[in-house]
């Protein structure tokens, strides 16, 4: 596995403070598909820091309908999906070629800082999630080969949050190989989600997640129509791999 051969997709909502750091762990040779769905400078920073191998998506979107429009524009065999409060430590991108023989491969999101037994607990369950045949992905460190995500329908649009778990249910369902790497953490440089609860966040999560994952799910939770794959935009591209959306979608990304 080649890094030429990964895309990173990359839905971002005003992460300015945190973005300069996630692109200076990021290897030039990849590809990079930022979705923005913000209002701050994020995608001019991006624009600035990173003019090459990039593509700067403006358009106010869901997490999913972000990450659905990066599997799409990318070209490239292997998708990298991952968030701006991240990034890669040494070794990272060299530790995925072990891994090439996968369809899917999911690694877990430590911290160097705060929370920290947050995150390592958050990892041991991951791992046994997936002992027990039930993939735990998570979207901040998820690495799938860009066929796949495509063959299964790629990420629900309907959905607001645990779209990357319900896609990873999808792929093992439908056959594929997927390991969780626990050798290959990204690390959190930014926690606002955990500062407004730790136990609120966790449980609404793992309750969503069993719902999801045993169809119950209400249909209000959803929304929309439920229909599962690809959703045409307008787009048109603009010089320097920037592309601007022409009919903006309801609702932003949360990233």
């Amino acid at each position: 596995m080649r890094l030429g051969d990964i895309t990173v997709v990359l839905p971002t909502r005003n992460e300015e403070r945190n973005i300069r750091t996630f692109l200076t762990s990021l290897p030039e040779a990849c590809q990079l598909i930022v979705v923005d769905a913000g209002e701050d400078r994020t995608a001019e920073f991006v624009e600035e820091l990173r003019p090459l191998g990039t593509q700067i998506v403006r358009l106010r979107s869901s997490i999913p309908e972000a990450r659905q429009l990066g599997s799409e524009l990318a070209k490239t065999e292997w998708l990298l999906f991952t968030d701006a409060d991240v990034e890669f430590p040494l070794g990272y991108f060299e530790g995925l070629a072990k891994y090439a023989a996968v369809d899917c491969v999911y690694g877990p999101k430590l911290s160097r800082d705060r929370f920290r037994r947050y995150y390592q607990a958050f990892a041991l369950g991951q791992r046994l999630s997936q002992a027990l045949g039930i993939p735990a992905v998570t979207g901040s460190n998820l690495l799938v080969r860009r066929r796949i995500v495509l063959d299964v329908g790629g990420f629900d649009p309907e959905l607001v949050c645990n779209e990357d778990s319900e896609l990873g249910w999808r792929i093992k369902r439908s056959g594929h190989s997927i390991a969780f790497a626990p050798d290959l953490p990204v690390y959190a440089t930014d926690h606002r989600r955990l500062e407004r609860g730790v136990w609120r966040k966790t449980a609404h999560s793992v309750f969503r997640c069993l719902l999801l994952h045993y169809d119950l799910i209400p249909a209000r939770w959803r929304g929309g129509t439920g229909v599962i794959g690809p959703r045409p935009r307008p787009v048109k591209t603009t010089p320097l791999g920037r592309i601007e959306d022409s009919s903006l979608a309801e609702g932003q990304a949360d990233a």
